[in-house]
């Protein structure tokens, strides 16, 4: 910085005409990674729902096609895609690869599949975002998929491999590393004993976000980012093949109060806080987002719905997992210049009650800023999918609420966070 350049920045300060970080996130510079189409499949309930019988390329399929319909991009022109998945075999490279042809991509535009659990679909778009800004492709997709109705070994009958290799003597022999098999409904148990998290305040959480994802469908706030879908679904009570169109999120339950929740039994302890009404649903769903530089859109004439800011990414004591968004919002803040005031909504994934109420409260998050739609355990959390998901249900709702700043973040298995920032246009 020259002497000048010294000088002026002096009397700016004094004058007080310094930009906040909420105003620098506001500015807009051709070369912004932006959003111009941001679409999700309706989130349905594992083994039971609309989805349970659609492979998760299929899903994949479905929402590229809905993206390139809604953006009306010239697939010839998207030059990568990264796909977030946790449970497929192989982690799904060659089927997301065939989804991508079969949805209209052409043979050349690469793709890869990636797995960093529960933020793997945030993942894949922060990695198109940075191949664009380092210059690597012009526009890409970041997606994430999963079908648990087929691929969690829970739910199905059908020969699935484990989502997890037996660990070896060498790994067993560590004392941090075993940490890393501890099933996330007892470690959050733990944490949730650790941290002094009522069962009171879980149910009232969970109960408000059943609440606020009624309303929010009621008053159809979830349309304009769902793409419906139609698919081959088979009667459970009739084993007839029939096929559907899928155009809502079918946990959403009516009715929902922290005293009926009160009443039900703790899955993994007989004296814990923990069950299935304030755990995030296992589901089926897929999501995918469009990115570009701001000048690319302006030349192709796409509309911008937002633009990406910046991501972190950290671990934790596998044991404490829970509060991955904690540490991951704390950093990106620093990353981003911005403060928890600046921030118009969070989006934070509700793996459980326990641990996204844990770390809104450490963050000093106000109830009104976090999840406004609902979230996991209201609507449902297909593993790879929540991360893109995320994506496309906050700037759906910070436009049309005037809003602007918005983090999406989520607690990783093994004992990670993610977090991202969104600016919304």
């Amino acid at each position: 910085m020259d002497v000048a350049q010294q000088r002026l920045s002096q009397v700016s300060n004094h004058l007080g005409l310094t930009k906040s970080g909420r105003d620098k996130l506001l500015e807009k510079h051709p070369d912004d990674i932006v959003v111009t189409a941001a679409l999700r499949t309706p989130i349905t309930k594992g083994g039971k729902g609309g989805l349970k019988d659609t492979q998760p390329s299929d899903l994949l399929a479905a929402i590229f096609r809905a993206l390139i319909a809604r953006s009306q991009i010239d697939p010839n022109l998207v030059e990568d895609v990264a796909v977030g998945s946790v449970l497929p075999p192989g982690g799904g490279a060659t089927e997301f690869r065939a989804a991508a042809l079969v949805a209209g991509l052409p043979a050349s535009t690469s793709l890869k599949a990636l797995n960093r659990q529960c933020s793997s679909g945030l993942q894949a778009c922060v990695d198109i975002a940075n191949e664009i800004k380092t210059g690597m492709i012009e526009i890409g997709i970041g997606a994430g998929v999963e079908s648990m109705s087929l691929q969690y070994g829970t739910l199905t009958t059908r020969i699935s491999p484990s989502a997890m290799s037996e660990f070896s003597e060498l790994l067993e022999s560590h004392p941090e590393a075993k940490n890393c098999r501890v099933p996330m409904g007892i470690l959050s148990e733990k944490m949730a004993k650790d941290k002094n998290i009522s069962r009171e305040a879980q149910d009232a959480f969970a109960a408000s976000s059943f609440n606020k994802a009624v309303l929010a469908q009621q008053q159809g706030l979830f349309n304009e980012e769902i793409a419906p879908i139609s698919v081959k679904w088979e009667d459970p009570k009739t084993d007839e093949v029939k096929t559907i169109t899928v155009s809502k999120d079918d946990g959403v339950r009516e009715g929902i109060t922290a005293q009926g929740l009160g009443k039900l039994r703790p899955a993994f302890s007989s004296t814990g806080t923990i069950h299935a009404g304030n755990a995030s649903q296992i589901s089926d769903g897929a999501a995918a987002v469009l990115l570009m530089k701001r000048s690319t859109a302006e030349r192709l004439g796409q509309t911008i719905l937002g633009k990406y800011v910046t991501a972190a990414v950290v671990g934790t004591p596998p044991l404490l997992m829970g509060i991955g968004p904690w540490k991951a919002i704390t950093k990106v803040y620093q990353q981003a210049g911005i403060s928890q005031p600046d921030v118009d909504i969070f989006e934070i994934n509700e793996a459980f009650a326990s641990q996204c109420l844990w770390c809104a409260n450490e963050l000093g998050i106000p109830e009104t800023k976090i999840n406004p739609k609902g979230g996991a355990i209201a609507f449902g959390h297909p593993l790879g999918c929540t991360g893109a998901r995320q994506v496309s249900t906050l700037l759906t709702e910070l436009r049309r609420t005037g809003k602007k700043i918005g983090i999406t973040s989520m607690c990783v298995g093994t004992g990670m966070g993610m977090a991202a920032v969104w600016v919304a246009e």
